[in-house]
């Protein structure tokens, strides 16, 4: 069962409490009969590690030197000088 914070109305105390989620609110401390109020808590979720950045859940990408950005490669020209004329091609 969830842990719910109630603040003492009068005092000022705070109490945690633990409750359904379907029950109402409670209006009075279970035990005492204080009159108590729910108080809303910032949830306890603490981030680590990598892994929770937009960058760190996308691929690498693969570059050469280590760092900067990453050029495109060059590309490479096929059968040099010579054009299309091959040696014991299959035309004729």
């Amino acid at each position: 069962m969830p842990t719910y914070l109630y603040k003492n109305i009068d005092t000022g105390e705070i109490y945690e409490l633990r409750q359904s989620m379907r029950d109402d609110a409670y209006t009075a401390h279970p035990d005492s009969g204080v009159p108590v109020k729910r108080v809303l808590a910032r949830p306890s979720i603490a981030f680590k590690g990598s892994g929770f950045y937009a960058n760190d859940s996308r691929p690498r990408e693969k570059s050469e030197g280590g760092g900067g950005e990453s050029k495109p490669a060059p590309k490479a020209e096929s059968g040099g000088k010579s054009g299309s004329k091959s040696k014991g091609g299959g035309e004729g």
